[in-house]
């Protein structure tokens, strides 16, 4: 069978996170990207559900006060607090 190559532009930063995450569960990118034509060929479908339910933790204003906080950190501002361990009741 003869091969054909696929093009399609996505975020850079998108990217560099998919290719670690097919790395991490041990497939090259083209190979997910294949697996994935594959299921929508034989489920004649998107093989999962598409929705729109923002979580907020990974909002671009969290996101941005999180990597601020750390910076700070990082350059001593801040200080230690103590774990208190709450039962429950």
């Amino acid at each position: 069978m003869s091969q054909a190559t696929l093009t399609a532009r996505v975020d850079e930063r998108d990217k560099i996170s998919f290719d670690k995450f097919c790395s991490n569960v041990g497939l090259t990118t083209s190979g997910a990207i294949n697996l994935f034509v594959k299921a929508v060929l034989r489920e004649r479908r998107i093989p999962f559900d598409i929705s729109y339910n923002p979580d907020k933790f990974y909002s671009e204003e969290n996101l941005a006060y999180v990597e601020k906080s750390v910076r700070e950190l990082r350059a001593g501002k801040g200080h230690a607090h103590e774990l208190i361990e709450v039962e429950d009741e």
